[in-house]
């Protein structure tokens, strides 16, 4: 008797596929490494990034036991059942504006997912991927979480170097997510579940943003990439539950981005810009 065979193969990914693909003279990308395991990878490139790694560096591990979250929280994931990937960049741009590198990135992994996928996610402020619920298979109540994103500055060589990492749900099933909130491609009907596909996908997504963010001295009005945010961030328009350090909680109205990411809340107070720094959640209000 044959074994059925597995209707979600998960093969590991093809380097020099990738490296064909994405390294090509005048781009973003240096070189694309893919480790078969690690704890973290923006663990790894960061370690890599004081040392000297060029811009343009990304790191891939097709298992990662000890994934960073944000606000220190830890995740793994069954292997090469997701894309958990990191890049290095050194922008030419003003310290200030690194904060949309996150944001970039979400815009990056959005339009990658949307395209390939056909899964309608959107953004939830400030660095999640998700799938709202309104939007997502079957008849489910909350938004579900597809991807995290974190990035990290180091400033050990004078000069900004930015560690940006995702890692995107791609083909677990329910009992291998992390937590209740999570979903994956595959969970919500999916068949383009290739991460060899999604990476290639994911970075020309971001060296495109990046490109123009850059060109524009790292403005994100006038690069544009403020409004490709605020067009997928599914948190503007919602009220919101924010919870502050010290258990304070702000409950209001998302009612917008503003030009250095900042959420803006309108509450029984007026609006507050909060950054990604200042909070520790965002929920759902009403």
């Amino acid at each position: 008797m044959t074994s059925e065979p597995d209707p979600f193969p998960r093969p590991p990914l093809d380097t020099a596929a990738l490296d064909a693909v994405l390294v090509r003279p005048g781009g973003l990308w240096r070189r694309i490494e893919v480790l078969p395991e690690t704890g973290s990878t923006n663990t790894d490139l960061a370690a890599r990034a004081a040392a000297g790694a060029p811009h343009g560096s990304v790191l891939v591990t097709e298992h990662q036991t000890a994934g960073k979250g944000r606000l220190g929280r830890g995740f793994s994931v069954p292997p090469r059942a997701a894309l958990t990937v990191s890049l290095l960049v050194r922008p030419d741009a003003p310290v200030s504006s690194l904060s949309w590198l996150s944001p970039l990135m979400g815009v990056a992994g959005v339009g990658a997912v949307r395209r390939l996928s056909g899964v309608k996610a959107s953004l939830k402020w400030p660095n999640d991927v998700i799938v709202p619920a309104g939007l997502r298979s079957g008849a489910a109540r909350s938004d579900g979480k597809l991807a995290g994103i974190l990035a990290e500055v180091d400033f050990s060589s004078g000069s900004p170097a930015v560690v940006v990492g995702i890692g995107l749900n791609v083909s677990q099933s329910r009992s291998e997510l992390p937590v209740d909130n999570a979903v994956s491609l595959r969970g919500e009907g999916s068949a383009a579940l290739d991460r060899g596909a999604l990476l290639a996908a994911v970075l020309g997504e971001f060296e495109e943003l990046y490109t123009v963010w850059t060109a524009a001295g790292g403005d994100a009005e006038a690069s544009g990439l403020a409004s490709a945010y605020r067009d997928t961030c599914a948190t503007l328009g919602r009220p919101v539950r924010v919870h502050l350090p010290g258990g304070r909680v702000l409950e209001g109205t998302a009612t917008g981005v503003d030009s250095e990411a900042r959420l803006l809340v309108r509450g029984p107070d007026g609006e507050r810009a909060l950054s990604a720094g200042d909070v520790v959640h965002v929920r759902p209000g009403g």
